[in-house]
């Protein structure tokens, strides 16, 4: 068999095709740019993940609202942070997150949160791990446990506050019982020597 001549022949979807010369000496009409769309999309897709808004609404956490309109009655906890404008009565847990209290919003709860803010108005204790923050007309009825507290003027707060840090577990839990000294133990052979004798 004959080698065959690279203009005779190119290479096509892996195997060779040697009768069309004059295509292979042909120059493409389109200009050198991939024709694949997504190759193309991808320098405007990196430019468009690079850009500082982009990069903003990445950091921010997820918030949920609960509305004007919304009454709930019983258990609210959730793992994000949370924004209530309507009514809530019961217990809100949001431990490791931020609650808000809008300037709508009307609780009468016992509210766990990490931080919370209140716009609105709050009728039982609050227990942040981080800070208590009541803004201007915002109001809380009830007490306040808190590392942590602000109170804007133009707030209504009537309760108590307790600021004191947590403490860590080995510390507020029980002592261990203190150990008493006990007599030494007598050696072997004085004992002996004391049955011998009475």
């Amino acid at each position: 068999m004959r080698p065959v001549s690279p203009v005779i022949s190119r290479n096509v979807r892996g195997g060779y095709e040697m009768w069309k010369r004059d295509e292979a000496v042909r120059q493409p009409a389109q200009p050198a740019v991939p024709t694949n769309e997504a190759a193309a999309a991808a320098p405007a897709a990196a430019a468009q993940a690079v850009r500082p808004d982009t990069i903003k609404s990445q950091n921010v956490r997820d918030v949920v609202n609960i509305g004007k309109s919304v009454v709930i009655k019983g258990e609210l906890n959730g793992s994000e942070d949370l924004t209530i404008e309507g009514h809530v009565e019961g217990k809100i847990e949001l431990r490791d997150h931020v609650l808000t209290i809008g300037p709508n919003g009307k609780i009468k709860a016992e509210l766990f949160a990490k931080s919370v803010v209140v716009l609105g108005e709050v009728i039982g204790n609050v227990s942040a791990s981080e800070k208590v923050d009541i803004r201007e007309n915002g109001s809380v009825e009830g007490d306040i446990t808190s590392p942590r507290v602000a109170i804007a003027e133009g707030a209504h707060f009537r309760g108590s506050v307790d600021m004191a840090q947590k403490t860590s577990k080995a510390a507020s839990g029980p002592r261990p019982a203190e150990v008493k000294p006990q007599p030494a133990p007598q050696p072997v052979m004085q004992a002996q020597q004391a049955q011998k004798v009475g």
